[in-house]
């Protein structure tokens, strides 16, 4: 694994349109796969940004699934994301990877995944991630820590059903920005903007 204290200073390998390629799923993977070698841990780790009444809200969030459809996390329905994404179901995602100097930020609507598909999830998760999801009103204010004894009691040793309120969202991308870092700080940036079925693919200046 590549440390912070490890990393280059700067990219000295060109990126470009050339590099770039037509297909910006194919482009994720391939950083993606070198983000995850550097800092498995935390390769990941995005920021989720919503908005509604025109407030913007950000926080971090796991990639769990990648592909061409789409970019897939879990939640609560009821938390705060949750309810502004039902309001407004337009979000971007920012992922940064510093042992890369690469930042990919993507931007899109929102649905759904199939209650099939997070009851599939869901099933694989820890046990007290499970309980968790049952005991947790996401974003309620509450007097004291949540503990899992009441969800403990109520399942016993039984499998542990997804609550109707949790499941997975995924974003159908529209925008894509590839950002690279160069020492001169006059850093590569490319973006593929979705026309129809094809994308439109642009540099844009630092």
């Amino acid at each position: 694994m590549i440390s912070l204290m490890d990393r280059p200073i700067h990219n000295e390998e060109p990126f470009g349109l050339q590099e770039a390629g037509k297909d910006p799923f194919a482009l994720f993977k391939q950083w993606f796969a070198v983000a995850t070698e550097a800092d498995p841990n935390n390769a990941a780790v995005m920021t989720l940004a919503t908005a509604f009444n025109n407030h913007p809200s950000a926080r971090m969030v796991l990639l769990k699934e990648h592909g061409p459809n789409g970019f897939v996390f879990y939640t609560n329905f009821l938390s705060r994301k949750g309810r502004e994404l039902e309001a407004n179901p337009q979000a971007a995602l920012t992922f940064w990877w510093a042992p890369a100097e690469r930042q990919v930020r993507i931007e899109g609507r929102i649905e759904k995944i199939s209650p099939e598909a997070s009851d599939a999830y869901f099933s694989i998760r820890p046990r007290d991630s499970q309980l968790g999801a049952w005991v947790s009103a996401q974003s309620s204010e509450i007097e004291a820590p949540i503990t899992l004894e009441a969800a403990q009691k109520k399942f016993g040793a039984h499998p542990i059903p997804r609550p109707c309120s949790w499941g997975g969202l995924r974003l159908i991308p529209e925008r894509f920005e590839f950002w690279q870092g160069r020492a001169s700080r006059l850093h590569d940036r490319i973006v593929f903007d979705r026309s129809d079925a094809d994308w439109k693919i642009t540099r844009l200046a630092p």
